[in-house]
């Protein structure tokens, strides 16, 4: 019998501290455009290298075919999500003073923008988890844990550049794991996989698999690798995809409202439709059916 959890949330009403977690591209100075970046693919229609802006940049860090990406060949555009990093490198860090104008910080302002991304993405997870139901102890931990990386954020870009970023991750990693090991056994029950699900679990292969219609309540898919899996009419509820790699995925009809650590990203890389159910801090792709 499928595991029976609630929702994990406390409440549905947004944190207004996710505002700045979004992109606002009218308020950068065209960082992913110009710092990653790219391979002729699929995802993109030709090579660019970190560094050299893309040729779609416009004078005023605006993307000239934007209305179009996706049939011009630039799906992978559409997919990136920067959590507000560029706006915030932008505007706050180097104080509105873009990177044309003072070229000297052209190499540090791309690298501080790679950290700031890196610390957004970290606040998303936290803010999330500070909204679930946790015991005091652990929601302080997690709290302690939102202010330290927000405080981060702050800093001048010298102290950004030379931040130890990856060891703040795993910190940051260790407390979201036990968030998610709390919401995902309350009751005293556990996720147990069947023929369907066999082999699911934390970094799972799951390339193409089939799962469509399976219930994964409470399951741990956290960096799991679901590339062109099938998820359609499948119960998300309580599972933990932090990481989790979605490109492709199959989501219609899926249930993620109650999915753990989804981010934009995630769901902008996978197909969707009407039907499927998304967390509420998440909007629907435009191109999705």
């Amino acid at each position: 019998m499928p595991v029976s959890l609630p929702d994990p949330r406390r409440t549905p009403r947004p944190d207004p501290r996710r505002d700045v977690l979004r992109a606002d591209c009218a308020n950068c100075f065209g960082l992913c455009c110009v710092a990653l970046s790219f391979a002729r693919s699929a995802d993109f229609a030709l090579d660019k290298p970190a560094g050299d802006p893309c040729v779609n940049l416009d004078d005023d860090f605006g993307c000239v075919i934007h209305p179009h990406l996706r049939p011009s060949g630039f799906k992978g555009c559409t997919v990136f999500d920067c959590y507000g990093a560029g706006q915030r490198v932008a505007q706050s860090t180097y104080n509105g003073v873009s990177w044309t104008r003072q070229p000297g910080t052209r190499q540090q302002m791309f690298a501080v923008f790679a950290v700031m991304r890196e610390l957004h993405e970290l606040l998303w997870y936290l803010t999330e988890a500070g909204e679930l139901d946790l015991p005091s102890a652990l929601g302080a931990d997690v709290d302690a844990l939102r202010r330290a990386t927000a405080e981060f954020t702050e800093r001048g870009a010298d102290e950004l550049e030379a931040l130890d970023v990856a060891s703040h991750r795993r910190e940051v990693g260790v407390v979201l794991g036990r968030a998610s090991e709390v919401v995902r056994t309350r009751g005293g029950t556990r996720w147990k996989p069947t023929r369907q699900t066999r082999g699911v679990g934390p970094r799972a292969d799951l390339l193409g698999r089939d799962l469509s219609g399976a219930s994964l309540r409470g399951a741990n898919l956290r960096g799991a690798v679901l590339i062109a899996a099938n998820l359609a009419s499948t119960d998300l509820t309580s599972v933990d995809l932090l990481g989790a790699d979605l490109r492709d995925a199959r989501l219609e009809g899926a249930d993620l409202s109650g999915a753990l650590f989804v981010t934009q990203q995630q769901v902008n890389s996978a197909h969707g439709d009407g039907r499927t159910r998304l967390p509420y801090a998440l909007h629907r792709p435009g191109f999705w059916r």
